[in-house]
């Protein structure tokens, strides 16, 4: 999953296959949404407001290093820079690992896809760079002429190869096609004599054919919940940089920018020091996006208010636009944990692993130092109890760790569209659902903007588990996880699953565990009673 965000595929975007046939909200929601009651304001969303109104006043609270493993953060936007944790340890910018961690200068936090070079921005995926690894054996192979022992892997081989000669064909698809659906509403703009028309002016507009007049159907209805500019830049520019970019780089059989950027022994999977201090990155819009949702200022006035109130924020770069690698998270986890977080956030996922076990141990640690994991679900619509997710809780020798949260997205309204369409689900592997839908937080340059994904979802409900561990310190990670777990508002009622071309009417309880949406004043009073 790279970056995940708004209407595009994997980790940047949803998947803009053809636009006629997106999925779309059309129906306008509440500032602040997710942070709403669904009594008291007839959103679904996680009464955090009415938390602090009625459980909160008074309370002390101790702060709690949330480590946000990510894209990259923007320590000084304004709605940040009060809780961007400070190594206090680490004399700034002198060369010098003051405090012999065995990272040079690591102020805020650490990068893991750098060096003194630079830093990673794109990256392949991990089934292209599994693909480039095993073309040279098995490229010109058959069935016949692979010896017994290798079968196993040549057919996992095969199907990595169809896979990704789908994915190529979707990427070139998806740039014709949104390169074609511009190239029209560029047109009509011209003949309009208008850069941003409003509904009224697409209304108006005559089309003089029959694609002009399913391009303005579109529109109309994209209208009715955002500015003719925000659609045009994030479905249109933006996403013909996604599908160019699928095809770069991506799915590039040839690029590899490891060597360059990080320089490490990459063949070394336990190799822990390496990368850079730019927790920034060259591109930090994702992780700033999740830094805001789970803590942003609420004592300032600007800009937007976070689920916890006394968090420091810890940015961990390991996630490039592109597929992670198993590496630089196992390491992302062990940096994060030896020093302090103990909440962490990895809204990244992919479905191919190059080392699932350095990942498993490094999980293993962090449950061994009490920390609390939270992830994304995914953005694809897929069952994860079949279609594989990493990371991925269970490990290959066998258990699982038991802190460890997985969260799939969910919208504003409490009817049968509650599933934010492109979320992943599963009965087993999915705990339990947050808002993700159109989610207002800071990105860099002190900006603010809606995105979507199970990235803002799986922050909101790290912000949670923030809140919990700052006012209630004792509570060991899996005590927490239970906590939330056990407060989710229950959704008695069918939902709309997509499978195929198939819209379907399901139980919201056959998508997760727990059958319901996270919900803050909940747990907090649970964990009133509880202590």
């Amino acid at each position: 999953m790279n970056k995940i965000n708004a209407h595009f595929s994997s980790k940047k975007f949803i998947g803009l296959a053809l636009l006629a046939a997106m999925p779309f909200f059309t129906f306008a929601q509440k500032p602040n949404w997710q942070n709403l009651d669904l009594k008291a304001d007839s959103t679904f969303g996680m009464s955090t407001e009415k938390a602090y109104q009625e459980l909160l006043k008074g309370k002390k609270s101790k702060p709690v290093i949330v480590g946000v493993l990510d894209g990259g953060v923007d320590y000084n936007h304004e709605d940040l820079k009060r809780i961007i944790w400070i190594n206090k340890k680490e004399k700034p910018d002198n060369g010098i690992d003051d405090d012999k961690n065995g990272y040079i200068d690591d102020v805020r936090g650490w990068n893991f896809i750098g060096s003194a070079k630079g830093s990673v921005d794109h990256e392949a995926l991990e089934l292209t760079r599994l693909l480039r690894r095993d073309q040279a054996k098995f490229a010109n192979a058959d069935a016949s002429s692979v010896a017994a022992a290798d079968l196993p892997a040549f057919q996992a081989y095969q199907k990595m190869k169809a896979d990704y000669d789908d994915k190529l064909a979707e990427a070139k698809s998806g740039l014709e096609n949104t390169i074609g659906f511009k190239s029209v509403v560029d047109a009509m703009l011209k003949k309009m004599g208008k850069e941003n028309p409003s509904s009224t002016d697409i209304q108006n507009y005559q089309p003089e054919n029959e694609l002009e007049g399913r391009v303005r159907n579109i529109l109309l209805d994209q209208l009715k919940d955002q500015r003719f500019e925000e659609f045009y830049k994030a479905q249109l520019v933006e996403g013909i940089t996604y599908f160019q970019g699928r095809i770069d780089y991506n799915l590039n059989m040839t690029y590899d920018p490891r060597a360059e950027f990080v320089g490490d022994n990459y063949a070394d999977s336990r190799e822990r020091f390496y990368g850079n201090n730019d927790i920034k990155g060259p591109d930090a819009k994702h992780g700033t996006h999740v830094a805001g949702i789970i803590a942003a200022d609420r004592t300032n006035n600007l800009g937007i208010k976070g689920v916890a109130d006394n968090v420091l924020i810890m940015g961990v770069r390991a996630v490039p636009d592109g597929d992670e690698r198993d590496k630089d998270v196992a390491n992302a986890i062990r940096y994060a944990v030896d020093n302090g977080a103990k909440v962490l956030n990895m809204s990244f996922g992919k479905a191919y692993s190059w080392d699932k076990a350095v990942v498993d141990d490094a999980i293993k640690y962090a449950m061994s130092k009490d920390v609390l994991l939270v992830q994304a679900a995914g953005n694809e619509n897929q069952n994860i109890d079949v279609d594989k997710n990493f990371p991925d809780r269970r490990y290959n020798d066998g258990g699982q760790a038991g802190a460890f949260i997985v969260v799939g997205a969910s919208g504003w309204k409490d009817d049968e569209s509650l599933k934010a369409s492109f979320s992943n689900y599963g009965k087993t592997t999915v705990d339990v659902f947050a808002p993700g839908v159109k989610i207002y937080s800071t990105v860099p340059d002190s900006k603010y903007e809606n995105l979507d994904g199970t990235s803002m979802a799986s922050p909101a409900v790290a912000g949670l588990a923030a809140l919990i561990r700052s006012y209630y310190p004792k509570f060991s990670a899996q005590q927490v996880k239970d906590i939330i777990l056990k407060s989710v508002v229950k959704v008695n009622h069918n939902v709309n699953l997509k499978v195929g071309e198939e819209t379907k009417s399901v139980p919201f309880s056959d998508l997760c565990v727990t059958g319901g949406i996270v919900n803050v004043y909940n747990a907090l009073k649970l964990a009133a009673e509880t202590k």
